[in-house]
Order: C-alpha cells, then structure tokens, then sequence
C-alpha cells in the first residue's frame, strides 16, 4: 500500500511538470555535473599502456590482471571446473537439509539477469565498430579469464554470509571483507572496505541497475511504437510507473520471489535472444567462415582499427569487463543466498555466468552484427542500432522482438540489482522490515525518474560507483585468495574420493 501511494504521488508530480521536463533535467545536471565529473573522470581515466601510444581505461586494466592472476593462481580453475559446474546447477549435490534460500540455478539465474542486459545488445556494438571484428576474439578471452575472479568472490561470498534469525540470508563483500579482514587482523581496514563497497553498492543499484535500464527500456518501447509520434513519447512517468509496479510486485517477496521470476525470465530472454542471432546465422550461414576469418586476423593485426591489434584488444577486453562485471562482487550477493554446504560449490556455479554472458551471448551479437555486414557498410549507426539493423538487415520485423528482448533484460536487471542494494542498505542500516520497506520504496521510485528524465551526470556517477565496487572488492579478493586456494584443494580431494555425496 505504502509503494502504491509513493509511486501514484510520484507519477502525478511527474505528468504535472512534463511540459518543463528538460529544464528540470538540464537543472539537475547542472547542479550535480561539478560534484561528479571528478569522480566519474578518475574512475574512468585512461592511462598510456607501455611501448604504445594507445591509452586504456585503468579500471580496465586493473580487472583484467586480476583475472588473468586469480587463473594461474587457481591453475585454470575456470576450464577444469566447467564440468562440475553443470552437474551443480543441475542439483546432482543439493541436498534437501542444506540452508539457505534458494538453488544454484536459482542463484545463478539471479546473477545473470543482473549482468545480462542492454551491454550485451548495445555495448557489444560499440565494441566491434570501435576496435573492429577482432574485439570479439579479446572480449571472449577477457570472459573465460573472468570465470575465475567469479569462482573467487562467490566462494568467498558463499563461506562468510550470514544466516538472519528468519533463515534468510545476507552475503557478500561486504560481509567477507568486514569478517575476512578480521580474521587475518586488519578488522578496521575490514570494515572500511565493507562501508565504501556498500555506499557504491547502492549508488550502482539506483542508477545503472535501475534508472538507466528503465530509461533506455523506455526510448526502445517509444521507437517501434512510432518515435517522436508514438503515444508514449512524452509520457516517460507512465512507462515508469509500469514498470515501478511490476518491479515493485516482485521484489516486495525478497530474493525467493526474484529467483522464482529470474529462473523463468533469464532463459525465456537468452532463448528469444540467443534464438534470434542463431536464425540469422543459418540465413547467412555462408558467411560464418568469414567471419570467424575477420575475428581472428582482426585479433591479431588490428586491420582497421585506431590503435591496431592494442586498440582492438583494449575494445574487447572494455566490454566483457563491463558486461559481466567478474571483479564488481555484485553476483557474490545473489550467490551467497544459495542452499549448500559446501561454500566452494557455488564458486564452481558462478563460473558459468561470464561464460554464458560473455562467450555466448556477447558473441552472438558480433557474430550477427559481422555476418550481416553492418559492420563494413560504411554504417554510422552504433550501440543498440546498430544491432537492431544488423537483425533487421534479415528479418524485417525482428527490431519488435528485439524490443521485448531490451525491455526484458532492463526489468530483470532491475530486480536483480534491487537485491544487491538492498543487501548493501541492510549492511548500513541494520536487517528490519523498516529499512528493507524504505529502500525498496526508495528504489521504486526512482524506476520513474529514471523513465522519465534524461539525467547524464547522474547515471555516469552511478555507472563510476559500479567500477569504484570492483577497486574496493578486489583489494579483498587479492588478500584472501590464499584460503581459497586452499579451500578448493580441499574441496576437489574430497570431491574425487568420494565424501562429497552425489544425490542424482
């Protein structure tokens, strides 16, 4: 009741001031630009890579090694734990006593709606017309060396969560870099790292989770239903407020009810989406080989692209690093409310997550975007445009499926990232109804704002506190990778001479 009366009071402020809709917008970036900017700017910065006069996003950078680190030190974790991956997510070791929330597949369809949305339509775009067809090649090594940071934050997640009174569950960095830290004797430094990674944590889930998944959702609706002349074009708050109560309807249940939706949603949208790419595929199957051709030798010479073979590794490996988030330690909350014993299980789990967003469905929108030809057809389209003329080039209706595939991947990132910030809020605030209520009103409402205004600083702020998790969580990943290490030893002995028991 209290949701509905917000967002129904929010909705009439919104239609009331429609007409002065850009001067609001153009106020409050005005106001919040010179409080940002420096934040967005040093998260964001490029430093010079050595013996080149190419520039890369540190932040970048920064993912990158700790992925290709967190691999070695596992001695390929990621390929050899593949297997077992699969009969996880399957249930072959859940047991019926096991606490927790929800199952694997629950927890890692959760973590991938969180991760799998318009980056994966629009942000693979950018990546190819940027760094050229070989992006693709680095943006796939750049996802199967982030299964391995995964492992490593979601077996942490999973090992130091808290079980409430209730039997739900809390996870996550913020709880093994405040419980972590301490057992090794750096509780304050613990605590200061759990702080920050909660602060970003919210200011990501409102708005790159939330405001600019509801915003962009809204622009593709307004597009195939007639543009400048569609009924809904200055009718952001209404789309808004839709989209606020069928978010707010599911997230009002807590992680049971998002995984019930996610379990569904997630392959219903890989299905559609991953379904689409593959009949474009057959229809230019003559092409596939040349494609594949431009990937590699794109790879490798960098033919065409600013930068050369550099330019389009640092494309490639930008777009897996946003795309699947491996190091941002916002799956290790969905995955800590998991049902197991065994905390190194779900860390095997969520290996499959970079694999699935990255190696297959970010492929798929290369392949299709290659195969096609919009890449060399002197196209100046970019981002989800451009992926929708690549599909349109062979299917004329399929920018309306494409749609319903962006509205789907924003809702879904939406719920999902509700529950990171939510968990992130509960850190601060302490676990109650009253705070668990208020941050859920709080994230209802700004779906609204977020469809209806175009607030640039604001999501570029919120887009920086989503990489700014990453700097603080992989400080801790680095620190207590050791018992990891460890642990998975332990678990795969255990695993091979049988004491792990096998249930089907």
């Amino acid at each position: 009741m209290l949701v509905r009366r917000l967002l129904s009071a929010l909705g009439l402020f919104l239609l009331s001031s429609q007409a002065h809709a850009e001067g609001i917008d153009d106020k409050i970036n005005e106001i919040v630009a010179p409080v940002v900017n420096p934040f967005v700017e040093m998260i964001f910065s490029s430093i010079p890579l050595p013996f080149t006069d190419v520039q890369a996003p540190w932040i970048v950078i920064y993912l990158v090694i700790a992925a290709i680190f967190f691999t070695f030190f596992l001695g390929f974790i990621n390929v050899r734990g593949f297997g077992h991956a699969v009969n996880l997510v399957r249930g072959a070791y859940t047991g019926p006593n096991d606490k927790g929330e929800v199952s694997h597949f629950q927890a890692l369809a959760t973590a991938l709606s969180g991760t799998v949305g318009l980056g994966n339509i629009g942000g693979v775009a950018i990546a190819v017309s940027i760094g050229g067809a070989g992006a693709t090649f680095w943006m796939i090594l750049a996802g199967l060396l982030g299964m391995s940071t995964k492992f490593v934050e979601c077996s942490l997640g999973v090992k130091y969560r808290n079980t409430n009174p209730d039997g739900s569950v809390s996870g996550g960095p913020m709880y093994y870099l405040s419980k972590g830290l301490s057992n090794r004797g750096n509780p304050a430094l613990g605590r200061t790292l759990a702080v920050l990674f909660s602060i970003f944590a919210i200011g990501g889930a409102v708005g790159g989770g939330n405001m600019y998944q509801a915003n962009q959702a809204f622009v593709q609706v307004v597009g195939v239903t007639g543009g400048e002349a569609s009924f809904l074009a200055d009718k952001g708050w209404l789309f808004g407020l839709v989209m606020a109560a069928i978010v707010g309807f599911v997230i009002i249940g807590g992680i049971k009810s998002i995984a019930k939706v996610t379990e569904k949603v997630v392959p219903f949208m890989a299905l559609v989406y991953v379904g689409g790419a593959l009949i474009i595929i057959l229809m230019n199957l003559g092409s596939v080989g040349d494609a594949f051709a431009a990937i590699f030798n794109g790879a490798f010479t960098g033919e065409g692209v600013a930068g050369g073979v550099i330019g389009a590794m640092i494309q490639g490996f930008k777009r897996a690093a946003f795309s699947n988030e491996a190091g941002v330690g916002s799956a290790a909350i969905a995955h800590s409310a998991v049902k197991t014993k065994e905390h190194m299980s779900e860390g095997f789990v969520s290996l499959l997550e970079p694999f699935i967003d990255t190696v297959v469905i970010c492929t798929m929108t290369a392949l299709v975007i290659i195969i096609t030809g919009q890449l060399y057809d002197g196209q100046t389209l970019s981002g989800v445009a451009l992926t929708s003329a690549a599909f349109e080039s062979s299917i004329s209706w399929f920018p309306y499926v494409l749609v319903v595939a962006v509205v789907l991947f924003a809702f879904s990132t939406m719920i999902s990232w509700s529950y990171y910030g939510l968990k992130a809020w509960s850190y601060l605030f302490g676990e109650s109804t009253k705070a668990d209520l208020t941050f859920k009103i709080i994230f209802c409402g700004f779906v609204v704002i977020g469809a209806s205004m175009n607030l640039g600083p604001v999501i570029n702020f919120s887009d920086a506190m989503i990489f700014a998790m990453a700097l603080v969580n992989i400080v801790g990943l680095y620190i207590l990778s050791g018992e990891i290490k460890k642990d998975m030893e332990d678990y795969l002995a255990r695993l091979s001479n049988g004491s792990i028991v096998k249930y089907k």
